[in-house]
């Protein structure tokens, strides 16, 4: 293994550590996991359970109430719950289900195989763009989409143009459309266009998928459910589209918190080449950031408000990582890393900050950015010296 650059130990947040920490690191988050995995049960099991039955009874009551959503106290609780419902089947159900989270309790109703989510994006194309490739290629530029969706100028080392200066009012519509634009992401839509493959049998065959998906949502939340309401159609109509514009503005809030505030790293291409499984733990530590909140908040997100743990395991529960944090976070105290976690304002305010200064020209103003830390794979002497 090589240095791929010559950073100064600030700059670099592992130029302390020697290849034996890292491997080091590696086998202590193995153990944690073994721990976990050794003592999943039915509280487990009755956990996401429950979730699921809650979700779906908020759901199916607030369907009931938009049925009279001609009278506004109905319109705006029908509309809060169906909100809650559908960030809940999203997040904590639908995302972690199709990570595999619950497989191993061999129920068939409750299987990453068998779930198909309450989302424009099928559940076969995100499980391949999502689990396949964000989670191998975490922040590493150019081959993790999820980092600024292929729209985005996501750190200083990259060339700056003048179509980056638009990228925060991209950013918002990408964010008020959010489950069409991870659809698009899915069918990698951008590099399809670009290698000129949106003939091929293989595309074809994904759009068409997406397409039939996408109107099935749309059949159900803007013709069937408005139809049913009668003469609160047109009520009923307008609170599903609130409905799933809250969802995707909390859904791209969450993700974008989760790998985009000051202070998380990306990577070169380079950087991952013969990468080690502690060099991939280390990897997913330095480009994921937390979020701290209510257990509330928590489940709300999906447990996604645990960025750090769940790129660590993306397979274990959602409802242990909060468990397991303190663990985590001292081993990042251990090994003397940036354990990077905040409030949800906090965290969101910083990856807005971020959008907008990297669509600015590095010396905008005359103002100097240092890059963004491409961490380098071993230490070495003239890296020390720095």
């Amino acid at each position: 293994m090589t240095v791929l650059q010559k950073k100064t130990t600030a700059e670099n947040p592992i130029a302390h550590l020697t290849p034996e920490d890292i491997e080091q690191i590696g086998r202590e988050l193995d153990a944690i996991r073994a721990e976990v995995v050794a003592a999943r049960g039915e509280s487990d099991a009755a956990y996401i359970r429950k979730v699921i039955d809650v979700q779906r009874k908020l759901e199916l009551g607030s369907r009931a109430v938009l049925l009279f959503s001609l009278f506004p106290p109905a319109w705006i609780a029908g509309t809060a719950g169906l909100t809650v419902a559908k960030i809940l089947e999203n997040m904590e159900i639908g995302h972690n289900v199709m990570h595999g989270q619950w497989d191993w309790m061999r129920d068939p109703k409750i299987h990453s195989t068998t779930w198909e989510w309450d989302n424009a994006s099928p559940a076969e194309q995100w499980k391949h763009s999502h689990n396949e490739l964000h989670h191998t290629y975490t922040n590493v530029v150019g081959k993790d989409n999820d980092l600024g969706y292929g729209i985005m100028r996501v750190d200083e080392d990259q060339k700056w143009v003048p179509f980056y200066v638009a990228q925060p009012l991209w950013n918002f519509i990408n964010a008020c459309f959010f489950e069409y634009g991870i659809a698009a992401y899915d069918l990698e839509l951008g590099k399809n266009i670009k290698r000129k493959r949106t003939k091929t049998p293989e595309f074809k065959a994904k759009l068409s998928q997406t397409l039939r998906k996408i109107r099935k949502q749309a059949t159900k939340d803007y013709v069937v459910h408005p139809l049913l309401s009668g003469p609160s159609a047109l009520n009923t109509l307008a609170a599903n589209f609130v409905a799933n514009l809250g969802r995707n503005l909390w859904t791209h809030s969450v993700i974008m918190c989760g790998h985009f505030p000051e202070g998380v790293s990306t990577f070169e291409k380079k950087s991952i080449e013969g990468e080690t499984k502690g060099e991939w733990y280390v990897r997913q530590m330095l480009g994921s950031a937390n979020i701290t909140g209510s257990r509330a908040m928590h489940i709300a997100t999906g447990n996604l408000s645990y960025q750090i743990e769940h790129h660590l395991f993306p397979d274990l529960p959602s409802n242990r990582y909060q468990e397991i944090a303190p663990k985590v976070e001292a081993l990042f105290e251990r090994y003397g890393l940036t354990y990077t976690t905040g409030s949800l304002p906090k965290q969101v305010a910083s990856a807005w900050h971020k959008v907008i200064r990297l669509s600015l020209p590095n010396d905008f103003l005359s103002r100097k950015v240092n890059p963004t830390p491409l961490p380098a794979r071993e230490r070495s002497e003239t890296t020390v010296a720095a």
